[in-house]
């Protein structure tokens, strides 16, 4: 089997007037051209207005959406519903009760784009971290409120190590 680099899901969500020019999955497919990350499932959903069910749109490609979808409970082709066991005392990140109340939490007559991704980056630094002992305890994106009290001094940070980054050669280059 091969190695698999932590796997993100993430859910956007998008009103009724979103207007869908690409630029998200041409940002995807340039993170991927890089090998920063790998797309390894992508699937968009809408919430019926009058019902408040969810169905699955039709606007991914032929091999894509069956894994999301089966996180959220749909059945493609003959697939069946991911059930998941407990994980156990070090057990962390998104649950299937998660995974449930993201899609509940869709207003009706939005859509949303569930994407799976392997952070192919961070695959040396998982084994090290296994190999060294280490147990994964958490982790997130800071919210909006952490960033700006922090703000001045990320700042601070990101100049300077934009200003040493500019000041050292391209590698290959002369």
């Amino acid at each position: 089997m091969s190695e698999i680099g932590p796997v993100q899901m993430i859910v956007v969500a998008f009103g009724p007037g979103a207007e869908f020019e690409g630029k998200v999955i041409d940002e995807l497919a340039k993170l991927e051209t890089e090998r920063t990350i790998r797309v390894l499932d992508l699937l968009f959903v809408h919430k019926d207005e009058e019902s408040g069910e969810l169905f699955a749109m039709d606007h991914q490609g032929e091999d894509l959406g069956a894994i999301a979808g089966a996180l959220l409970g749909f059945e493609f082709d003959g697939g069946e519903r991911v059930q998941v066991e407990g994980g156990g005392d070090r057990a962390f990140g998104l649950s299937q009760a998660d995974i449930d109340g993201m899609a509940s939490s869709l207003e009706p007559g939005h859509s949303a784009g569930i994407v799976l991704i392997e952070h192919v980056w961070a695959r040396d630094l998982k084994r090290a971290i296994r190999g060294a002992g280490g147990v994964p305890v958490g982790e997130g994106f800071l919210t909006p409120e952490m960033v700006r009290a922090v703000e001045p001094e990320l700042a601070a940070k990101v100049d300077a190590m934009d200003e040493i980054e500019n000041e050292q050669p391209a590698v290959g280059g002369a």
